[in-house]
């Protein structure tokens, strides 16, 4: 008999941090073979559930084909006219007088909350509990930088500005995650939004956007992306989670803010010779990649509000509200991902990176996201293959 627990008995009881898979630096050749071979079976599919990046080697010919057209040269350490236009075009878009291109997110937010709590004086970070900051960096705030993460808000629901008005200690700056990842990507009202901004202003306390998702985001507040970011000071945007560039981030910011982490980037060993493929790959690609995520959002609905039918899953949130989603399900990965494998050779459908553990006995969970990449895949189709996976 099927069993079905309701989104409030789900959130409590896999609530934990360590429901977020951790990359063990130390994996073996054996676990990289393995992925290596199921990249390979999810490239051979027509599409997927997740984010499929393109072939290294074409997107290579394609970015070197582009770049000729537009006549465009190298860089050197980040310098050269079109890195600086497209650092403006960012800036621009998010409504901030300057940008600033990364190697990594990482280093992008370790980088704005380093210059915030030396300006402030205070070393607390305010950090929702399935921040990356807390549960995938080693502990990087504190060792590298000696700031202080505190926990402010439960895990499942988005920071709200009582988490903050509660909060007994001063706070030298909060990072908010839009949208939040590990809970299906779940965000604040636009009015929820809009205290948080008020209360960090009104007590001095610097707001920093994680916004690895932002694109992703835009469509569920349905205002420009400048009027979403006003009130912070400092946003983080990737480059490759939707946009599909090989890597990179930005960080945007006031003049001052970004002077300083343009020095912070050398510190850090971020000052690559050339950002040029990053940078490149970007550009051929964000607007073709900003056109599509309403679109992408919308069929996740459908998708997710199909799923959510079936009684062997539960889908988090309900309704989705950006184009990614979570599912939880009975079963045990292992058995699970090999009803993944071949369900993607006879059908040529990929449901899922992974099905790790919901922390609940018998459950696991998957990140779905309706992107590109399931743009050949019909949504009855979809559907019919989870049936067989639950079957």
């Amino acid at each position: 008999m099927s069993m079905r627990f309701t989104r409030g008995q789900f959130l409590r009881i896999a609530g934990a941090a360590a429901l977020a898979p951790l990359i063990d630096a130390s994996a073996s050749t054996a676990a990289q073979s393995q992925q290596d071979r199921n990249e390979r079976l999810k490239l051979s599919c027509r599409g997927a559930l997740t984010l499929r990046h393109p072939d290294a080697a074409e997107e290579a010919i394609r970015v070197g084909t582009w770049a000729q057209r537009q006549g465009l040269f190298g860089d050197r350490y980040g310098v050269a006219d079109f890195i600086g236009a497209f650092e403006q075009r960012i800036a621009d878009l998010l409504g901030f007088a300057a940008a600033c291109v990364m190697p990594t997110g990482t280093m992008a937010q370790l980088i704005a909350l380093r210059i915030f709590a030396d300006r402030s004086q205070y070393r607390t970070v305010g950090l929702h509990p399935s921040s990356h900051l807390l549960i995938e960096n080693h502990d990087d705030l504190s060792v590298m930088h000696q700031l202080q993460a505190r926990i402010i808000g439960p895990w499942d629901r988005p920071l709200l500005a009582d988490d903050i008005a509660r909060w007994p200690e001063r706070l030298g700056a909060i990072s908010v995650e839009l949208p939040v990842r590990w809970i299906g990507c779940q965000l604040q009202s636009w009015e929820q939004l809009g205290e948080i901004k008020r209360i960090c202003s009104n007590r001095g306390i610097r707001l920093h956007m994680d916004g690895a998702r932002l694109w992703e985001s835009q469509p569920f507040y349905a205002r420009p992306h400048a009027e979403i970011c006003k009130g912070f000071d400092s946003v983080y945007v990737s480059l490759y989670k939707l946009i599909g560039a090989p890597g990179g981030a930005v960080l945007a910011g006031s003049q001052a803010l970004i002077a300083e982490a343009r020095i912070w980037r050398r510190r850090h060993g971020g000052d690559v010779f050339q950002f040029f493929p990053y940078v490149a790959s970007a550009s051929m690609r964000l607007d073709n990649a900003m056109a599509k995520v309403d679109g992408y959002r919308q069929r996740a609905l459908v998708i997710s509000t199909a799923l959510a039918t079936l009684p062997q899953l539960t889908v988090l949130p309900a309704p989705s509200q950006t184009n990614i989603f979570r599912v939880f399900l009975r079963g045990d990965s292992p058995t699970l991902l090999d009803r993944r494998n071949e369900i993607a050779r006879r059908h040529g459908i990929w449901l899922a990176n992974t099905f790790a553990s919901a922390h609940t006995p018998g459950f696991v969970q998957a990140e779905l996201q309706i992107a590109e990449s399931a743009v050949q895949l019909a949504d009855a189709e979809i559907i019919d293959a989870f049936k067989v996976l639950l079957a």
